[in-house]
């Protein structure tokens, strides 16, 4: 029997559908030498992109869920582990806090990567984190589609595109097992720049949550990633109330924000056994989220004209916005 007759006529027809619709998109390639669609204003590989579609098409969001989104690179495990030790803070945990047995992606992963990647209708049941905790890489007005005006939680995080793109370039280097090569970088600039780029264009992404948070703020949190380094106390305090699960006079006086940031701190995490072995679902070896974390290290691998580039490119963008680096 063809394997498609075992398929319900149903799914046969969402898939045909689906990679109609891929293959009707504009396309471009990257760095990378793979071939990009472009979707909702966005840029995503094949099997990124069935993810999504499928994530738009089946997820049924609860209200109390919560979604830490980003562009890829701009302080994601951080602020993952962040979430997790600020809700799990009250049950007391020692030597099996979540943290200490898996890695930050295990223990929030992203919905288009992972838990949407083959179907549009996966098990959810094992998430058993109460509220629920998911993650995205794809921009507000994509998120939202699938959201069906539930009013779950939203925290987006951003930072300054030339630190993401060094990230970005140390983590490509890593998981390809390779010497930091130069010319990769410069090929990952320059599509950065055309806005060609895995998940990018970089300003769209920011700019579509800096709305949807204006719009909602409630549900809605917008951080800066340079705000979570220079002062960690307050952007966590503001964290834990859009959470609705404030910190209480005693907890201050405790030390327990202390506590937190400690417990995800770049060295702790960094340090962590789990971290220093394990890898993630889809092969990614856990060390490889840990590097600097500093600002503006960027200053270190791109040269003025790259810079001054971006920066213009930047401004231009941002032009209306209060946005600045």
């Amino acid at each position: 029997m063809d394997e498609r007759e075992m398929i319900p006529k149903n799914l046969q027809r969402d898939e045909e559908e689906t990679i109609s619709l891929i293959s009707s998109l504009p396309s471009d390639i990257d760095f990378h030498g793979r071939e990009l669609f472009k979707y909702q204003e966005c840029w995503y590989d094949n099997k990124t992109l069935q993810g999504i579609l499928n994530f738009q098409q089946g997820f049924e969001p609860q209200d109390t869920d919560i979604i830490v989104a980003s562009f890829p690179k701009s302080g994601t495990t951080w602020l993952k582990a962040l979430t997790v030790a600020l809700l799990e803070r009250s049950k007391h945990y020692s030597h099996d806090h979540p943290l200490l047995l898996d890695n930050p992606h295990g223990l929030v992963p992203v919905l288009e990567l992972r838990l949407f990647t083959e179907s549009s209708n996966p098990d959810l049941t094992n998430i058993l984190s109460s509220p629920r905790l998911f993650s995205t890489h794809v921009p507000f007005h994509t998120l939202r589609e699938a959201l069906k005006n539930s009013p779950c939680k939203i925290v987006y995080v951003w930072r300054n595109v030339k630190d993401a793109l060094v990230s970005l370039w140390y983590f490509e280097c890593a998981n390809l097992k390779i010497e930091e090569e130069r010319s990769m970088l410069e090929s990952m600039f320059e599509s950065f720049c055309s806005g060609v780029s895995y998940y990018g264009p970089f300003w769209e992404h920011v700019l579509s949550y800096w709305r949807g948070s204006l719009e909602d703020s409630k549900n809605v949190l917008f951080l800066r990633y340079e705000e979570l380094k220079t002062e960690p106390h307050v952007q966590l305090k503001k964290l834990a109330e859009f959470l609705n699960c404030p910190f209480t006079v005693e907890e201050e006086e405790s030390g327990s924000v202390e506590e937190i940031l400690e417990l995800c701190s770049l060295r702790n995490l960094k340090n962590l056994e789990i971290n220093k072995t394990g890898k993630t679902a889809r092969g990614v070896d856990h060390n490889n989220f840990f590097r600097k974390g500093e600002i503006g290290d960027s200053k270190n691998y791109l040269t003025h004209e790259m810079e001054k580039r971006i920066d213009m490119i930047i401004e231009e963008k941002f032009r209306g916005s209060d946005l600045k680096f």
